[in-house]
């Protein structure tokens, strides 16, 4: 329990005098023990009988002074006695020093920030209460790490949504995705430019559901096994206009700006209207990037029109008969926001291998239905996979949508956990920031992954990415980051402490002594800028930031299963536990293990 203020500091008394005074004190107890256990038990040794004080001190000032003699078997005595006390203070000195290692050069400032109360509704207990008022069972949640200050084990709970920004080499994969994964009590989807994820879950993950790798960039060198239509998850206009959007959004080069405006509307509209002329006649997506070749092509203005869609219809006509010069650059526009459809490498994934295809075909309702997990890879940058990587998250999550709606209670019977690593590369969903907050009551968890916060603007603009994070409930920093800006934000919300100092003088023979109170952040940008790894600051809804110790999954229940899954997956199986266990050693202390993730 908090006292009535952590974040007031008093260094007034001088520190070096403080332990001086201990250890004086420390030794006048010694002597006082040392000579009252010889005096004592050395007479008891040797059989003679001695009447003495029953008082400690008066006893030494009697064996000091003469009064009572010294026996020879109370040498004995204290030199065991000595030994004893030697071994102790070493076992104690060894045992501070191994603290010591593993404490970090900013816990000590945990101590001004978010503990007890401060974030109980954070912990095992509310996280599982939470989930059993929602009827999501026994699930903790999502884990976070363990608190600095009092070590409690933290979850973002079944309703929740999480938005986390770390930067390159801070320990996301080993203490937060993996451990989720492999924890989720229902349907996961995830997306990544690499493959360490999918290696050291996908074995785990088989024993709760079919397991679906979408890998048509070779990021994990998975084969085809089978194939998933984006053009089923297009029934409407709106549907095909969304799907456009994800390839606008997805060719789009990182820090490339906002564009032209209107070349970049009508080509988005081009290619939702191709999209849904394809839909409606069921024609593999790669011929949509053949009819973008040929301008003057008015045959999928009739189909529209015969399929009931005649303002598409219209929209689509307009842009066809457009003078040559901008029809020109319209068509251009949407050829490159289709690019990824010209490599060659994608269509088994997206098409069917002729009418008599034996590869099962993916369903995303059914996924949900079955517990199953996805994972989505692509490289980033132009004609990359990226859009199909956004398009099929969004399909299986307007599926899970769909299917709350549908369930008791509006929310899903089992939540989906979707883990968005590396949105800004691979997954640029543009209208996240505006769902975020909604999800968390259909039984939707999602955690968006970004390395840093220009990420996210590039993605969504200042707004978007502000409207993000504050509709995140669960928001963690992780390091290895620059921006000042968004450090400096960082630090006001963590907060200030209250420094109190003291000074004393001397003037005329009268000793003074002044107090001044000084008001100084818990963690600055500086230390948030280089905040160690292992480290994390927690920011939550109605709880005050807290400073937390990532916990790397070597040290959860399904450690051996991991293990497992990346040596029978991982290429490179060795360096990547290797770097896992140092991960171990720079994130827990020696004291003892680290409970499980989902250890109360």
């Amino acid at each position: 329990m908090n006292g009535p203020n952590n974040r007031r500091e008093d260094p007034g008394q001088s520190r070096g005098q403080l332990y001086a005074l201990m250890v004086l004190v420390g030794l006048v107890v010694l002597v006082v023990v040392g000579v009252n256990a010889g005096v004592r038990l050395g007479n008891r040794f040797a059989g003679t009988p001695v009447e003495l004080s029953g008082n400690p001190m008066q006893v030494v000032l009697e064996v000091f002074t003469g009064a009572v003699a010294w026996p020879a078997a109370g040498t004995a005595v204290v030199v065991v006695l000595g030994v004893l006390v030697l071994a102790v203070v070493v076992l104690l000195a060894l045992a501070f020093r191994r603290i010591a290692r593993h404490r970090s050069r900013v816990d000590d400032k945990a101590r001004y920030m978010g503990r007890g109360r401060d974030i109980s509704s954070l912990t095992a207990k509310a996280s599982r209460a939470t989930s059993q008022r929602l009827g999501a069972g026994e699930w903790l949640g999502v884990a976070l790490g363990r608190s600095v200050s009092g070590g409690q084990a933290l979850y973002a709970s079944a309703e929740d949504q999480i938005a986390m920004i770390a930067g390159p080499r801070m320990g996301k994969s080993t203490s937060f995705v993996i451990g989720a994964i492999v924890e989720a009590p229902g349907a996961v989807i995830t997306t990544s430019n690499k493959r360490d994820v999918v290696d050291a879950t996908r074995d785990v993950r088989k024993e709760r559901g079919p397991v679906w790798v979408f890998d048509p960039q070779g990021v994990a060198e998975e084969p085809a096994t089978w194939w998933w239509d984006p053009l089923s998850y297009v029934t409407d206009e709106m549907k095909a206009d969304r799907l456009a959007g994800h390839f606008a959004e997805g060719s789009r080069e990182e820090g490339a700006g906002k564009g032209d405006a209107h070349f970049d509307g009508s080509g988005r509209t081009l290619l939702g209207a191709l999209f849904l002329a394809a839909a409606m006649t069921q024609t593999p997506i790669t011929q949509v990037y053949t009819w973008l070749t040929n301008p003057r092509d008015e045959r999928q203005v009739q189909t529209l029109r015969e399929h009931g869609f005649p303002r598409t219809a219209d929209a689509l006509y307009g842009i066809v008969n457009t003078p040559d010069r901008e029809r020109g650059s319209i068509f251009s526009t949407a050829r490159r926001m289709a690019k990824c459809l010209t490599n060659r490498s994608i269509d088994p994934w997206i098409t069917a291998n002729g009418s008599g295809d034996p590869r099962p075909q993916l369903d995303p309702a059914k996924l949900l239905d079955d517990g199953g997990t996805l994972y989505s890879l692509s490289m980033e940058g132009e004609g990359s996979a990226g859009p199909l990587v956004t398009a099929l998250t969004v399909a299986v999550v307007e599926a899970a949508e769909e299917k709350a709606r549908r369930s008791p209670g509006g929310r899903l019977p089992t939540p989906l956990l979707g883990i968005l690593d590396e949105a800004a590369n691979v997954c640029r969903w543009k209208q996240l920031p505006s769902l975020y907050s909604h999800f968390g009551s259909k039984g939707i968890v999602l955690a968006t992954v970004l390395q840093s916060w220009a990420q996210g603007v590039d993605v969504w603009g200042d707004r978007g990415m502000e409207k993000l994070w504050s509709a995140a409930n669960v928001r963690l920093y992780l390091g290895n980051n620059t921006e000042v800006k968004f450090l400096s934000d960082l630090s006001t919300l963590i907060g200030n402490y209250d420094r109190l100092s003291s000074s004393a003088s001397t003037t005329r023979g009268q000793r003074t002594r002044s107090d001044s109170l000084s008001r100084e952040r818990v963690l600055d940008v500086d230390d948030l800028s280089a905040l160690p790894r292992g480290r994390a600051v927690l920011l939550s809804a109605g709880n005050r930031p807290t400073l937390v110790r990532t916990v790397p999954w070597l040290v959860g229940p399904h450690a051996e299963a991991i293990r497992a899954s990346i040596k029978a997956h991982d290429p490179q199986a060795g360096q990547t536990v290797a770097r896992a266990e140092r991960d171990l050693a720079e994130t827990t202390d020696e004291l003892g293990p680290v409970p499980g993730v989902q250890a109360a």
